[in-house]
């Protein structure tokens, strides 16, 4: 049970992260830049203010948490169990450079 909620979790974060290429600022380019990393509890943070950065973070957590609500529901198991396995997931297909927060809630280089 636990891999198939990975599968869905993983085409779910995919999908998510193919939504927001067509925003002003991309994810892919708001990591590379330092902006904004994954955090702890599988939703995106903002590493330097930025305004671009900040709504781009926002409308992401929104999808994600709506997706990781779906996921709960359907699998008949805790958001904690979801987002715990969305950030171990987000953090380790997290590319060498981009930000990740440490478990002390640091912002580090992956």
């Amino acid at each position: 049970m636990t891999n198939n909620i990975v599968k869905k979790l993983t085409c779910a974060l995919l999908a998510v992260t193919m939504t927001f290429s067509a925003w002003a600022i991309s994810l892919d380019d708001a990591k590379q830049q330092g902006l904004i990393g994954e955090m702890q509890n599988g939703y995106l943070g903002l590493v330097v203010e930025d305004v671009e950065a900040q709504s781009l973070v926002a409308n992401v957590n929104e999808k994600r948490k709506s997706i990781y609500l779906n996921l709960a529901r359907k699998n008949n198991i805790t958001m904690a169990q979801v987002t715990a396995l969305a950030a171990e997931k987000a953090l380790n297909k997290t590319q060498t450079g981009h930000f990740i927060q440490n478990a002390a809630g640091q912002w580090v280089k992956k």
